[in-house]
Parts: structure tokens; sequence; C-alpha cells
């Protein structure tokens, strides 16, 4: 499978106001982050969970043995922009930390056990990133 291009078509149809192939459109977030060898934008489709004023992403990967390269911009660059439903806007990501980290994560694998699955597949500790509004 060309993770690339189910990518790049998934984006095209999430700014289409369509339900990407397999997904539903209100659950997906699309991440743009400033590339930390290119300086390029990059912008990655993920789902999101939403935590009052902020949406919570995940860089699971999947179990990858590393982290995806989006969580590595963000950390390199943690200004980022958020298309979410029909809205676009300027974020700042923070990785959760700590007992805050840890409360959140039990959550999400409560809410999405797929993600029990994916923390099973790697020795890293999987990041769960806070995108708040700026």
């Amino acid at each position: 499978m060309d993770i690339k291009k189910v990518n790049q078509e998934t984006i095209a149809k999430f700014r289409a106001g369509e339900d990407p192939d397999g997904m539903h459109r209100d659950r997906l977030v699309l991440l743009t982050t400033v590339g930390r060898r290119t300086g390029k934008p990059y912008t990655a489709p993920m789902m999101f969970h939403r935590d009052g004023d902020r949406l919570l992403v995940i860089a699971s990967s999947m179990g990858a043995p590393q982290h995806p390269d989006w969580y590595r911009n963000l950390v390199r660059s943690p200004a980022v922009v958020v298309e979410v439903g029909d809205e676009t806007y300027d974020a700042q990501a923070l990785p959760l930390e700590g007992e805050e980290r840890e409360r959140v994560w039990q959550m999400l694998k409560q809410t999405y056990p797929w993600f029990v699955d994916h923390e099973k597949r790697t020795d890293r500790i999987i990041p769960v990133v806070a995108l708040t509004r700026t």
C-alpha cells in the first residue's frame, strides 16, 4: 500500500467536503507542520479526539518503531495549521507529558481499543499531542 498516495487522496476528498474511502470526514483532522529538514509545509490526515477547546492527536503510527514524520516536525516547530470540519486555523502543538499524558492515554485506549494493539507493537512511548488554537 502506498501511504503517500492514500494520504493525498484522503486530503483531496476531505478538502472537497467528501468522506475519504473507509473513513468519516467528521473524525479526521488535517495537520500541517513545517518539515524539519526542508522547511516546507507537510500535511497529514489523522483521527482526533476532542478535549474541550483542544484537539488530541496520537502519534501511534500503528505501532511503528519510529515516531511519524509529522510528530518529529512539530517537536521542532510547534506552530501548526489545523483543518477540521470546514474550519482552518493556526494552533500550537504540545506533546502531553507525565501524569496528564498517562491519564489521557488510558482514556484514549479505553475509547479506541486499537491503540492497545499499537502500544503492544512498539517499544516507544506513543505521544499524545494537544492542538490548541492560537
